[in-house]
Protein backbone atom coordinates (compact mmCIF):
# COMPACT_ATOMS: atom_id res chain seq x y z
CA UNK A 1 0.00 0.00 0.00
CA UNK A 2 0.74 3.72 -1.01
CA UNK A 3 1.18 5.75 1.30
CA UNK A 4 2.47 9.64 1.26
CA UNK A 5 2.60 11.40 4.74
CA UNK A 6 3.40 15.31 5.30
CA UNK A 7 5.33 16.93 8.16
CA UNK A 8 6.62 19.87 8.99
CA UNK A 9 3.71 22.06 8.71
CA UNK A 10 3.07 25.20 12.04
CA UNK A 11 2.69 28.43 12.33
CA UNK A 12 5.01 31.58 11.61
CA UNK A 13 5.74 34.81 11.04
CA UNK A 14 5.84 36.45 8.24
CA UNK A 15 9.66 36.90 6.15
CA UNK A 16 10.12 33.14 8.23
CA UNK A 17 10.77 30.01 6.74
CA UNK A 18 9.46 26.46 6.66
CA UNK A 19 10.58 22.73 5.25
CA UNK A 20 7.90 20.83 4.45
CA UNK A 21 8.86 16.60 4.24
CA UNK A 22 6.48 14.02 2.33
CA UNK A 23 7.71 10.71 3.41
CA UNK A 24 6.49 8.23 0.61
CA UNK A 25 5.90 4.33 1.60
CA UNK A 26 4.92 1.64 -0.04
CA UNK A 27 5.46 0.93 -3.99
CA UNK A 28 4.54 3.96 -6.21
CA UNK A 29 6.11 1.79 -8.92
CA UNK A 30 7.01 3.76 -11.84
CA UNK A 31 6.10 7.19 -10.65
CA UNK A 32 8.52 9.61 -11.90
CA UNK A 33 7.06 12.88 -10.88
CA UNK A 34 6.36 14.09 -7.49
CA UNK A 35 4.44 17.30 -6.69
CA UNK A 36 3.55 19.69 -4.00
CA UNK A 37 0.07 21.33 -3.89
CA UNK A 38 -2.20 24.23 -1.48
CA UNK A 39 -5.26 24.76 -0.37
CA UNK A 40 -5.88 28.30 1.07
CA UNK A 41 -8.84 28.67 3.29
CA UNK A 42 -11.85 28.86 1.31
CA UNK A 43 -10.11 28.23 -2.28
CA UNK A 44 -9.44 25.35 -4.83
CA UNK A 45 -6.25 23.37 -4.50
CA UNK A 46 -3.83 23.70 -7.16
CA UNK A 47 0.18 22.76 -8.18
CA UNK A 48 2.72 24.98 -6.97
CA UNK A 49 5.88 22.61 -7.41
CA UNK A 50 7.06 19.62 -9.06
CA UNK A 51 9.86 17.75 -9.51
CA UNK A 52 10.55 15.00 -12.26
CA UNK A 53 13.13 12.30 -10.83
CA UNK A 54 14.34 11.59 -14.08
CA UNK A 55 16.82 14.13 -14.21
CA UNK A 56 15.56 16.14 -11.23
CA UNK A 57 13.72 18.94 -13.54
CA UNK A 58 11.57 21.29 -11.59
CA UNK A 59 8.83 23.22 -12.03
CA UNK A 60 6.79 26.24 -10.08
CA UNK A 61 4.06 28.16 -9.98
CA UNK A 62 4.69 32.03 -10.47
CA UNK A 63 3.68 32.67 -6.98
CA UNK A 64 6.20 30.94 -5.29
CA UNK A 65 8.94 31.09 -7.57
CA UNK A 66 12.28 32.15 -5.81
CA UNK A 67 11.13 31.85 -2.54
CA UNK A 68 10.40 27.72 -2.46
CA UNK A 69 12.54 24.69 -3.40
CA UNK A 70 11.69 21.65 -3.97
CA UNK A 71 13.89 18.46 -3.82
CA UNK A 72 14.15 15.05 -2.37
CA UNK A 73 16.14 12.47 -0.84
CA UNK A 74 15.85 9.26 -3.07
CA UNK A 75 17.58 7.10 -1.15
CA UNK A 76 15.21 7.69 1.63
CA UNK A 77 12.09 8.10 -0.03
CA UNK A 78 11.25 11.81 0.72
CA UNK A 79 10.16 14.60 -0.87
CA UNK A 80 11.14 17.93 0.86
CA UNK A 81 9.58 21.50 -0.16
CA UNK A 82 11.58 24.61 1.62
CA UNK A 83 9.32 27.49 1.96
CA UNK A 84 11.43 31.00 2.14
CA UNK A 85 10.36 34.58 2.73
CA UNK A 86 6.97 33.32 3.58
CA UNK A 87 3.81 35.81 3.36
CA UNK A 88 0.51 35.48 4.93
CA UNK A 89 -1.12 34.33 1.07
CA UNK A 90 0.79 31.39 1.52
CA UNK A 91 -1.39 30.03 4.61
CA UNK A 92 -3.15 26.87 3.18
CA UNK A 93 -2.75 23.15 3.83
CA UNK A 94 0.07 21.90 1.66
CA UNK A 95 -0.51 18.47 -0.03
CA UNK A 96 2.42 16.30 -1.49
CA UNK A 97 1.38 13.66 -4.50
CA UNK A 98 3.04 11.31 -7.15
CA UNK A 99 2.20 10.69 -10.78
CA UNK A 100 3.81 9.19 -14.12
CA UNK A 101 5.05 11.36 -17.11
CA UNK A 102 5.17 9.53 -20.29
CA UNK A 103 8.47 10.16 -21.89
CA UNK A 104 8.34 13.53 -23.91
CA UNK A 105 5.81 14.81 -21.27
CA UNK A 106 6.15 17.32 -18.80
CA UNK A 107 6.14 17.07 -14.85
CA UNK A 108 4.17 19.28 -13.56
CA UNK A 109 1.36 19.03 -10.11
CA UNK A 110 -2.03 18.53 -11.51
CA UNK A 111 -5.16 17.44 -9.94
CA UNK A 112 -5.44 14.20 -11.35
CA UNK A 113 -2.13 13.05 -9.61
CA UNK A 114 -2.27 8.71 -8.98
CA UNK A 115 -0.90 9.22 -5.32
CA UNK A 116 -1.89 12.03 -2.28
CA UNK A 117 -0.64 12.81 1.02
CA UNK A 118 -3.36 14.27 3.59
CA UNK A 119 -1.71 17.18 3.62
CA UNK A 120 0.14 19.47 6.43
CA UNK A 121 -1.19 23.01 7.71
CA UNK A 122 0.75 25.92 7.04
CA UNK A 123 -0.48 29.46 8.87
CA UNK A 124 1.81 32.62 8.13
CA UNK A 125 1.01 35.30 10.15
CA UNK A 126 1.62 38.72 9.62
Amino acid sequence: QVQLTESGGGSVRAGGSLRLACTVSGNIGRSNCLGWHRQPPGQERWGIAAIFTVDDTTWYHESVKGRFTISRDAEKNILYLQMDSLKPEDTAMYTCSADWVPPGGICTPYYGMDYWGKGTLVTVAS
